[in-house]
């Protein structure tokens, strides 16, 4: 399952299971995430990665199993744990202010105060600079607020409020599912600088040739279950297709317990 012999996992995820009304939406699944690493997590509709992600964002509390960041045991039953294990969730719909500029989004709900109490935008904006400069170094439009932005610029400012307050670990729901070539590639190039920095990915899209474009692995989910995972190198765009359609597990690809029995 994993890619690598001696790292510790930044997440490891063991036997998770959730049910509601007494269908099991995630069923005894388990993945795991190496720093500076993107693993793409498919499925149908209802397959249940969607649920997975939000057992480990703290949005849905699991009925079993184990959350492990950095080979310690996780114990996350709100959105502030996983905040706190340094989890951070960029959803699609990018919960951004868009009446503010860049710098009041990054710090919004903990800004930084002068001596006199008032908001100190000063060394706000020479925050932003510092985190938006590494991140997407071509962005100017500090003064603006972010309703004039770009899906690209606007998906650059999710991403930078994450990594300013230390999170090592992003969720990306669907980051390129609105956006035309120029900002998808625009998005990629954002990976790609995540990925230097060791922070680690967990990506749900629906768009496979994204998924190849984007991700070191995938993991495969189909009616709750894992239906196995593979490094893209390993595989074909057809036989992830396989996967998630008909659950059948490629050579290339780790089978679990989701995986379709050859008869």
């Amino acid at each position: 399952m994993s890619n690598s012999e001696n790292q510790t996992p930044l997440v490891e995820i063991k036997d998770l299971s959730i049910a509601f009304g007494g269908i099991k939406a995630v069923d005894h699944a388990s993945l795991d995430l190496f720093p500076g690493e993107v693993v793409a997590i498919l499925g149908h509709n209802g397959a249940g990665k969607s649920t997975l992600i939000k057992i480990l964002s703290g949005a849905y509390k699991r009925d079993g199993g184990e959350i492990f960041v950095n080979g310690e045991k996780a114990d996350i039953n709100n959105p502030r744990d996983a905040k706190k294990y340094g989890i951070e969730t960029i959803y699609q719909t990018l919960a951004v202010a868009d009446n503010v500029d860049a710098a009041a989004n990054l710090y919004l709900g903990r800004e930084i105060l002068t001596s006199y109490g008032t908001l100190d935008d000063t060394a706000m904006e020479a925050e932003a600079r510092k985190v938006m400069g590494r991140l997407n170094p071509n962005f100017q439009r500090f003064k603006e607020p972010v309703s004039k932005l770009s899906g690209g610029q606007r998906q650059s400012v999710a991403i930078a409020r994450a990594i300013l307050f230390n999170a090592k670990i992003l969720i990306m729901d669907e980051p390129t599912a609105a956006l035309g070539p120029q900002e998808t590639e625009q998005v990629g190039q954002l990976i790609h600088q995540l990925k230097k920095d060791g922070i680690g990915i967990f990506l749900i899209s629906h768009d496979i040739h994204d998924v190849f474009d984007l991700a070191d692995r995938v993991a495969v989910m189909k009616n709750g279950k894992m239906v196995g995972y593979a490094k893209t190198t390993d595989v074909t765009k057809d036989e992830v297709l396989g996967m998630i359609i008909l659950g059948k597990c490629p050579d290339g690809a780790i089978p679990g317990p989701g995986a379709m029995q050859e008869a």
